[in-house]
């Protein structure tokens, strides 16, 4: 158990610095609510009032932030492979050059279809 006890410390450490930022967050900040306050705020665009039954919404933000955590996933497995990068000689490289050019195709698609354009 002696082993854990640096561990556990942390824990309880981080633990009690998140309860005490939302309890001093409660205490000192200011408590007037007025409608655009509790009103839902989605990266600087005003949110227009949506029909009863649905209809369209504009997904690009959506789209671009799943784009970002796609390429940023592929990108981590990069890590492995140059950390090992001795250990897997020839055949590393053919399989890490192999998987960056399938990102890249994969980038190359997205930015052609406008995938990456904001406007």
């Amino acid at each position: 158990m002696e082993l854990y006890t640096p561990v556990l410390a942390l824990a309880a450490l981080a633990a009690l610095f998140a309860v005490g930022s939302i309890i001093t967050s409660m205490v000192v900040g200011p408590s007037r609510y007025n409608r655009a306050k509790v009103d839902s705020y989605e990266c600087g665009i005003e949110p227009t009032p949506q029909p009863v039954g649905g209809g369209r919404f504009p997904v690009k933000y959506y789209i671009t932030a799943m784009l970002f955590i796609v390429f940023d996933i592929e990108i981590i497995f990069l890590y492995p492979w140059a950390v090992n990068f001795d250990a897997m000689a020839v055949f590393g490289l053919v399989e890490m050059v192999l998987f960056i050019a399938t990102v890249f195709i994969a980038y190359t698609y997205v930015w052609r279809r406008g995938g990456l354009e904001w406007d």
